[in-house]
């Protein structure tokens, strides 16, 4: 089975970063083996080895039980009070070191700056071959190295089941009428003339709270908030000006109004399973649906449609 694209990606990145790191550690490891376990010559060694590391936060040694024989080593120069320091608890002590004698830790969150971080460890050993202990390197994430492009979302129906005392007491609920059930022709109108002719690229209609949130093209970093009242008034439209279709949109302009009214029509398929909020993202394609079970669907516009109501209404979907 392969992976999904998002672990792959990692997977992906991880190998790059690790094929960045396992040079340089290894040389750093074999020189301190050399000077193995005085304080000092450690020291020394490491902050020769740092600064060929410009994304390492800081380096130190450890012997076989993950006691620090060093000090920590940083780019602003030396931590002694972590001299001594027992690591035997930190994630990246705890995972298998391969017999090459390198490992690319899983990522964890820092004790001290509470960051996304990881290390990089590397076992030391004498002349003979025997472990004396390790090398690591620490890095936040923030500072290493891009080695990939943009994680690209896959655009594959993906479902999510919802919080689990939402689906076990949906039996005991019913849909009730809201403002937008009952204004849903105009509000569907409004919400065309958003997409089609006033720049906005993403919307979502969330029926059960009669509201509706949009983010335009032109200013994508914010959402706008519609409450029913500018919903159901095609005034609202004249707020923003209009804009050509974007050429690079996925869903065609003459599409989107088939769009919305399938995702208008969810919310009517049944007392029981129905539609609570659906959007629609006219730059990737994606339609977003979330049930009275909290289960979610994102599927591409046109695999949307072609399933049709009676997908929908059979419950299998929804549930």
């Amino acid at each position: 089975m392969s992976l999904p694209a998002l672990t792959e990606a990692v997977v992906r990145q991880r190998e790059v970063l690790a094929n960045l790191l396992r040079e340089p550690l290894a040389l750093a490891a074999e020189a301190c083996g050399r000077v193995w376990p005085n304080r000092a010559a450690l020291n020394a060694v490491l902050a020769d080895a740092l600064a060929k590391l410009p994304a390492c936060k800081y380096l130190y040694a450890t012997d076989t039980h993950a006691a620090q024989l060093s000090d920590n080593i940083s780019h602003e120069g030396l931590i002694e009070t972590d001299y001594g320091r027992d690591r035997s608890d930190r994630p990246y002590m705890n995972e298998a070191v391969p017999s090459q004698g390198f490992l690319l830790s899983e990522a964890y969150i820092s004790l001290r700056a509470k960051r996304p971080s990881l290390t990089a460890i590397q076992i030391v050993r004498d002349a003979d071959g025997r472990a004396l202990g390790f090398v690591g390197a620490d890095f936040d994430l923030r500072n290493l190295p891009l080695t990939a492009k943009l994680y690209d979302e896959p655009t594959t129906w993906r479902q999510i089941k919802g919080d689990p005392a939402i689906r076990g007491g949906v039996f005991q609920q019913t849909r009730s009428e809201s403002a937008m059930d009952r204004a849903l022709d105009t509000v569907l109108g409004v919400m065309e003339e958003f997409m089609t002719d006033r720049g906005v690229f993403h919307g979502k209609l969330h029926f059960s709270s009669s509201r509706a949130t949009v983010w335009l093209y032109d200013d994508p970093y914010r959402y706008r908030l519609l409450d029913i009242d500018a919903l159901t008034d095609p005034d609202t439209c004249l707020i923003y000006p209009v804009r050509p279709y974007p050429a690079d949109a996925v869903v065609p302009r003459d599409r989107i109004r088939a769009v919305l009214d399938a995702i208008g029509a969810l919310r009517f398929i049944d007392d029981t399973f129905y539609l609570r909020a659906g959007s629609l993202n006219i730059m990737n394609g994606m339609v977003g649906l979330t049930f009275s079970c909290d289960g979610s669907h994102y599927l591409p516009w046109d695999e949307f449609l072609a399933k049709g109501r009676e997908f929908w209404a059979s419950g299998v979907a929804t549930g």
